[in-house]
């Protein structure tokens, strides 16, 4: 759901023409109930208004909301199909809205999983429904402070990740790591990815006005979702097979328990009581191997298996690695210089 919403926010941002459309709405004190698509399921619950297909203006949309009825957009937003037409949802959908608008808009939006505008005539608020997710879009002053606020977070969080990144990497390459400083590491990790979902929220709702918020995001945030998944495929115990289900595991965890570190070990395999953490375990090596440029996933996929850990890796030769299916001369040499670099780097 995070994704239509964010799509939703996308549609509405500062800096779009609709976007443009429903503040004039709002300036001219007029309410809106907008409906975007013009999908089977929406035209089985309209009745009367016109059929206009229009070009989509601002203009024009402020021009149509004066009427009572609501208006059905294209889903692209381009054309106004329909204006002044009465919306009848199943009325057996439940809502907790208590203004006839909005609670039209919500069944709308749950019936048809499409994105429904409710412009509120006294409070000047733009409500988005989609499916079953309501989202009241909030002043671009206070997103914006909001916005920052989260960004120092995330510079302070993506500081302690690196530090404990770098310290991973280094025991990695002295074959000393234990299991606490994998789920140490997955911890800080997650930590750092749901701080950067919860700013791109912000950012699609700025639009225009959030491009140098986007800018230092993008950067803060590099390299994050690659790690993320290698980090879990290097220490998942077993096969990896099922690895978007044990994501969405970890990714499904409250906040007190992403601070249980033993819970995090479960979760990759690992249970043997009170000295889980202490477990030794040896990387497969699939995020180091991923800093060398110019290996593709498939050829990186057939060393792992064929040499299993990083280790074994970083220990053979260039001239073992030739008989790998996939990886040549060329690329054996690049490896092993790639390795060594890192290697030198780290330690």
């Amino acid at each position: 759901m995070e994704l239509a919403l964010l799509e939703a926010l996308k549609m509405v941002a500062p800096g779009t023409k609709l976007r443009e459309g429903l503040d004039n709405i709002i300036d001219g004190k007029t309410g809106a109930l907008i409906v975007v698509g013009n999908t089977k399921e929406v035209l089985d619950i309209i009745h009367g208004g016109f059929y206009i297909n229009c070009e989509y203006s601002p203009s024009h949309i402020y021009e149509l909301s004066k009427m009572d009825g609501a208006i059905i957009l294209s889903s692209d937003c381009k054309k106004i199909l329909y204006a002044n037409v009465q919306l009848f949802p199943c009325r057996l959908i439940p809502s907790h809205e208590t203004g006839t608008r909005h609670k039209t808009a919500e069944r709308v939006a749950k019936q048809t999983g499409l994105l429904v505008i409710a412009i509120s005539q006294r409070r000047g608020v733009i409500t988005l429904y989609r499916g079953s997710y309501k989202y009241v879009l909030k002043d671009i002053s206070d997103i914006l402070n909001k916005a920052n606020q989260a960004v120092q977070t995330l510079e302070k969080y993506k500081n302690s990740l690196d530090k404990a990144m770098d310290s991973l990497t280094s025991l990695e390459f002295k074959n000393r790591v234990s299991l606490y400083e994998v789920a140490r590491a997955i911890q800080k990790m997650e930590m750092v990815w749901r701080i950067g979902n919860e700013i791109n929220f912000f950012v699609s709702e700025l639009g225009t006005e959030g491009r140098l918020l986007n800018m230092q995001v993008k950067e803060l945030m590099e390299g994050v979702k690659e790690d993320r998944v290698n980090l879990i495929k290097d220490y998942v115990k077993g096969q990896y097979k099922d690895l978007k289900s044990l994501i969405d595991k970890i990714g499904q965890l409250d906040y007190n328990e992403l601070l249980d570190l033993d819970l995090i070990s479960n979760l990759l395999g690992y249970d043997e009581g009170v000295n889980t953490l202490d477990i030794k375990v040896e990387p497969r090596g699939f995020r180091i191997l991923s800093k060398i440029p110019r290996i593709p996933s498939n050829i990186l996929e057939n060393l792992i298996n064929a040499s299993g850990t990083l280790e074994k890796i970083v220990n053979t030769s260039p001239q073992e690695l030739n008989s790998i299916p996939g990886i040549g001369k060329v690329r054996s040499a690049g490896i092993a210089e790639g390795l060594k670099r890192l290697k030198n780097e780290y330690l």
